[in-house]
């Protein structure tokens, strides 16, 4: 299999290597999930935006990625996610998430709660039924 972790963005203007990633073939782009998740942790940065935009084309595949992110302590990136792509999955995909956003709403950390990451997840769940 090749490697294709070389074609990721290396910095936070590298639209070049964003437009190469969006004429890639899907099975390609698969392992350069994660990667790509990375850089919606701060969406100030001038790429996120785009880089959100062909992540939401993988909507079965991001779960297991957010959930990951979740289980981490970047509440910032936890919010990103939340925002820019769990709003915009669809209901079938967001009910997946379901258990981490009913934890988000009823046991936040300190953090969670701090970035009101509780009250978006109760938004989005306010969504899905």
């Amino acid at each position: 299999m090749k490697d294709y972790t070389n074609l990721l963005p290396r910095n936070k203007h590298d639209f070049d290597r964003v437009d190469q990633l969006k004429k890639m073939n899907r099975i390609e782009l698969l392992p350069l999930l994660p990667g790509l998740l990375e850089w919606i942790q701060d969406m100030n940065w001038p790429i996120a935006h785009e880089v959100a935009e062909l992540l939401l084309t993988f909507p079965n595949e991001m779960v297991p990625l957010i959930q990951d992110v979740f289980a981490t302590n970047d509440e910032i990136w936890k919010y990103w996610c939340l925002d820019i792509l769990i709003k915009r999955l669809p209901k079938e995909i967001k009910v997946q998430l379901k258990d981490e956003l009913i934890r988000l709403v009823e046991r936040p950390t300190v953090g969670e709660k701090y970035e009101e990451l509780d009250e978006m997840a109760s938004e989005i769940l306010s969504t899905i039924g």
